[in-house]
C-alpha cells in the first residue's frame, strides 16, 4: 500500500470530490423532467468516484485499490459521457461542458498515474 495515510490525504480523492460538487451544482440547472433521469445517473456516476478510491484505500492491498481506482476510472468516463450529452442537449453550455471536461481530464490523469505506480511494483504476497 502507498502508506498508512487516509484516503481524505490523497490528492486525487480531493479532487473527485470537488469534481462531485460541481456536477451537483451544474445539474441543478437541468431540466425538471430530467430529475430522474440525466440528472440522477450524473450526479451517482460523479459521487461514484471519490467513493471507489475511498473504498479501495480501505481493503489494504495494491491489488484492491487498484481494482477500485479502475471503478474509479470507468464512472469518471460516464460523468464525461453524461456531460457532454447535457451539452448535446443543451442544457449547459460549451463552455461549462469545456471546464467540468478539464477538470475531469485532470483527476483522470491522477487516477491513472496511481494505477500505473501500481502497475510498475513487483507482485508481493499481499497482491
Amino acid at each position: 500500500m502507498l502508506n498508512n495515510s487516509t484516503f481524505r490525504d490523497l490528492r486525487i480523492w480531493q479532487e473527485s470530490m470537488d469534481l462531485a460538487e460541481d456536477v451537483d451544482c451544474i445539474t441543478s440547472r437541468f431540466p425538471r423532467h430530467e430529475q430522474f433521469g440525466l440528472t440522477s445517473h450524473v450526479r451517482r456516476a460523479a459521487i461514484s468516484v471519490p467513493s471507489n478510491i475511498a473504498e479501495g484505500k480501505g481493503h489494504h492491498t495494491d491489488a484492491e485499490f487498484k481494482r477500485f481506482l479502475f471503478h474509479a476510472r470507468g464512472s469518471l468516463l460516464e460523468v464525461q459521457t453524461q456531460i457532454l450529452l447535457a451539452c448535446r442537449l443543451q442544457y449547459i453550455t460549451e463552455e461549462k461542458a469545456a471546464a467540468i471536461c478539464d477538470r475531469i481530464d485532470n483527476v483522470g490523469r491522477g487516477l491513472n498515474a496511481l494505477i500505473n505506480r501500481f502497475s510498475a511494483r513487483r507482485p508481493t504476497t499481499d497482491d
